[in-house]
């Protein structure tokens, strides 16, 4: 499968908000524990410092990032991001694309580094990918996420300098 990212559309929310809510309703990625509404997809994903979606040959959304600060002012240089892809064509690397996209496009918006707060220790591919890609893990917080049968497991910490 071939993907390209480009920029967010108003015209792609409800496709969005789909891929975004089955990740959020997994309930082992996100923190989000209520999924976007309809009313609420395009000013949610048009409030971002910035939206880019994987598209296939076809034009169908397959995949999201969003990107924003981590923080505000004096921390306002660092990023934090989130990734979502379909469920139907996950394993195809299209996560993969969507990072380094966001590592490409990061800088442009002022960024100096990307920062994840909260990847969940079982997700694997996740931390394989970001190992790859040059992220530096900075340290684990036991207990740090709500899975959604009530139990808790670890976040780890990566950050990637992007200048």
């Amino acid at each position: 499968m071939t993907v390209t990212i480009r920029d967010y559309a108003s015209a792609d929310a409800e496709a969005c908000r789909l891929i975004w809510n089955r990740v959020v309703a997994d309930g082992v990625a996100f923190p989000q524990e209520e999924g976007l509404a309809p009313e609420e997809a395009d000013a949610f994903f048009a409030g971002q410092t910035h939206t880019g979606v994987a598209v296939d040959e076809t034009g169908r959304v397959v995949g999201l990032y969003i990107l924003h600060p981590n923080n505000v002012g004096r921390c306002g240089h660092i990023a934090n991001a989130s990734y979502a892809v379909d469920a139907a064509v996950r394993g195809r690397h299209i996560g993969e694309a969507l990072v380094r996209d966001c590592l490409t496009r990061a800088p442009r918006f002022g960024f100096r580094v990307l920062q994840f707060n909260a990847v969940v220790a079982t997700n694997v591919h996740a931390i394989h990918l970001y190992k790859r890609l040059g992220f530096t893990r900075l340290g684990v917080v036991p207990g740090g996420f709500r899975l959604r049968d009530g139990t808790y497991e670890d976040i780890i910490l990566f950050y990637h300098e992007l200048i």
